[in-house]
């Protein structure tokens, strides 16, 4: 299998001028194809596990066959965490903290994610009406299967969103922020969020600012009925 060097850029999580500083400077293998680059996925799995990269590489992380988006929800909001009584001048600060602390990334790639978050657009934030958002990084990402993350922030006041307006109007004052590990991954989760929410209790408990407990027990329901689906499934 061979890689192109967008895809091997975005798999560390570097910008190409960086992967082109790996060829010139540590001996990543590459083979030129008229104006192309292209990567052998087993030669560069060597090239980086001798240099200690290959657990962040996302298109060269070994997947297992079985893999399921199933019981995301809590195990990344737990890691991201819920943020509360937050100002609308401190948002960019608290997600760029949430993905400081992202696991599975060196902090090299926390903080490229961090300057991302603080950059003006460098978010989509995804309105879905009742007063929520779902912000996430503009760019998808490719950072290895253990890199993921989901916290929720509860505005003391409300936030003015770049982009789309809200659907129905209500100002956001809630958000859930999620970085997934690929892009497959980022599409599912944003299904599974989008379906959490549409359905049960977890909306109205956002909404009211409910306890921690409530709102983790919550959303550990909305995993196992997604679990019970795949398993009809």
């Amino acid at each position: 299998m061979y890689l192109n060097v967008i895809q091997l850029a975005e798999s560390f999580g570097v910008a190409e001028s960086v992967v082109e500083g790996w060829i010139r400077d540590e001996g990543l293998p590459c083979v030129r194809d008229a104006n192309r680059m292209l990567f052998d996925r087993g030669q560069v799995v060597a090239w980086a596990a001798e240099r200690g990269l290959v657990a962040r590489a996302g298109f060269l992380a070994a997947v297992a066959p079985n893999a399921s988006p199933g019981g995301r929800l809590e195990r990344w909001l737990r890691v991201g965490g819920i943020w509360r009584d937050a100002e609308e001048a401190g948002v960019r600060e608290i997600l760029a903290k949430v993905v400081g602390a992202l696991p599975g990334a060196t902090p090299a790639v926390c903080a490229m994610l961090g300057q991302r978050v603080r950059s003006p657009g460098g978010l989509t934030w995804a309105p879905v009406g009742g007063g929520l958002a779902l912000p996430h990084l503009r760019s998808h990402v490719a950072l290895g299967r253990e890199a993921g993350t989901l916290a929720l922030v509860l505005l003391r006041d409300t936030i003015a969103l770049e982009g789309e307006p809200p659907p129905d109007g209500v100002p956001v004052n809630r958000l859930f922020f999620f970085v997934a590990p690929t892009p497959r991954a980022h599409l599912e989760l944003l299904a599974q969020l989008g379906a959490a929410l549409s359905r049960g209790g977890l909306r109205s408990l956002v909404t009211e600012g409910a306890s921690d407990a409530e709102l983790f027990a919550s959303v550990a329901a909305a995993d196992a009925a997604m679990g019970a689906k795949e398993t009809r499934g």
